[in-house]
């Protein structure tokens, strides 16, 4: 017991002292865009498939961009049927808007993932004309300022990739456990001080915003390259630091307008990408398992029922687990309480990555609007 104790704490330590400071939460586009002498051209592509209960919205948000340049909105409407592109053409009408257009997606062809053909579609759209493609999700709404803050960063550092990682809802009790936890993890996989190092080799994107310099994805192969990839965005980050620097960032500027719901609405997000994540290795899944066991059970299992020196290191592990989570609380205002509570809800993060591979072993891997999108493996 006194061993697995030391090696659950030793893991913490390690987290607070040696991976980037991730727990920080301090990579944040926080900061007001400094003025350039000339804004490129943009183009926002939204992929949407039954989106019409957000995508007013979020149009709107994007319409109502401060931006100085030259600015369009190409909306990809995926099959839905649910008139999300009447509702998207309606809230361009009311603002009297003529950025938007809308075009009706292809289905997609063997090999790709629906949002990702999508997404293709409309940057085939919008052309060669724009510097700058701004890949947004339908349910993303934005402050007026973002666009100009993107490409004043992007200019400024020039960066081939700018992403920023959406304050994402929290209002159930489900997702006030879940959520801070979400992005948390997230960090803990790819710390974003790493990702923003141009000699590092980690790399990561945000998929609800992200702004690409153009030239650059034509040069990296557009996004055939990552036409199966279920974790678009994290693939697109890769693609992309082959082509110069990126950032990511969290943010207050953009937000989730979907809610997530209960438990079970929760479980499927995190379930629909997490077997992609080890790879789909039955393997890495046992790994992962034992693993989670250790690091978020074990702790309070031995502060509370172990005994002398195995108790303490498990108290201490415990301890060390709640403060890191602690930035991520103050950023999504929430009690430092939930902190005491990370190893129940990595245990539920370990029941979605096991339910994740059950799907994928069922064909039903990487579930996006009704479309099962995850290859089977041979």
């Amino acid at each position: 017991m006194m061993i697995l104790g030391l090696l659950s704490l030793l893991v913490w330590l390690g987290m607070l002292l040696f991976r980037d400071g991730f727990w920080l939460a301090r990579d944040t586009d926080e900061g007001m865009a400094p003025a350039l002498a000339h804004w490129p051209s943009v183009t926002a592509v939204v992929p949407a498939r039954d989106e019409a209960a957000v995508i007013g919205q979020a149009i709107g948000s994007l319409i109502a961009q401060d931006y100085p340049g030259q600015f369009r909105i190409v909306l990809v409407d995926d099959g839905s049927s649910d008139g999300t592109a009447t509702v998207a053409r309606e809230a361009a009408a009311r603002l009297g808007s003529d950025r938007l257009t809308v075009i009706a997606g292809s289905p997609p062809p063997a090999g790709w993932t629906g949002k990702l053909w999508a997404m293709r579609n409309g940057i085939e759209e919008a052309g060669v004309a724009p510097d700058y493609l701004w890949l947004t999700d339908a349910d993303i709404a934005h402050q007026p300022d973002t666009l100009r803050s993107l490409v004043a960063r992007s200019e400024k550092d020039g960066l081939a990739l700018n992403s920023l990682m959406a304050e994402l809802l929290c209002s159930t009790f489900a997702e006030k456990a879940l959520i801070p936890a979400f992005v948390f993890f997230f960090q803990m996989l790819y710390p974003f001080a790493r990702v923003n190092r141009p000699a590092a080799k980690m790399a990561a994107a945000a998929g609800g915003c992200m702004l690409v310099k153009r030239q650059a994805l034509a040069d990296a192969g557009g996004v055939a390259v990552i036409a199966d990839a279920i974790i678009d965005d994290c693939a697109m980050g890769a693609t992309m630091k082959r082509q110069g620097p990126i950032r990511l960032s969290l943010t207050r500027r953009s937000a989730s307008i979907r809610p997530y719901g209960g438990w079970r609405e929760v479980g499927m997000m995190i379930a629909r990408s997490a077997y992609a994540q080890l790879g789909y290795s039955p393997l890495m899944l046992l790994g992962t398992l034992l693993g989670m066991g250790i690091v978020y059970l074990a702790p309070p299992l031995l502060a509370l029922f172990g005994h002398g020196g195995a108790r303490v290191a498990g108290a201490l592990a415990w301890l060390a687990m709640a403060i890191c989570l602690q930035p991520m609380l103050r950023f999504y205002r929430r009690s430092p309480l939930w902190g005491l509570a990370l190893p129940l809800i990595g245990m539920f993060y370990a029941g979605a990555t096991w339910f994740s591979a059950w799907r994928h072993w069922q064909g039903r891997g990487g579930m996006w609007k009704g479309r099962a999108q995850a290859r089977m493996q041979s």
